[in-house]
């Protein structure tokens, strides 16, 4: 444990980061797995909302710094390909 004044604020300062980037990410990787499985069921117009969601989620994650920009879009990317390849 901290003995420091200012090593017991960074420990609070990075305990709320953790909260908050841990939401981020997991947020992310529910909407991952729901418009996989969207794209599986074969229904397209509830596929392209859940992409839609993938996109917007991903890009706050990256904006804040929870994952890195070049993640995200490489995530968006792999999404936006199979949901191509599906509907085509």
């Amino acid at each position: 444990m901290a003995n420091i004044k200012s090593a017991k604020k960074r420990a609070r300062q990075n305990e709320k980061r953790y909260e908050r980037n841990r939401v981020l990410r997991s947020s992310a990787r529910t909407a991952v797995k729901k418009a996989r499985a969207a794209i599986d069921s074969g229904n397209q117009e509830q596929a392209k909302g859940a992409v839609d969601v993938v996109e917007r989620t991903l890009d706050k994650a990256a904006a804040q710094g929870v994952i890195h920009r070049n993640n995200a879009s490489r995530r968006k990317s792999r999404i936006t390909l199979a949901y191509n390849k599906a509907f085509a």
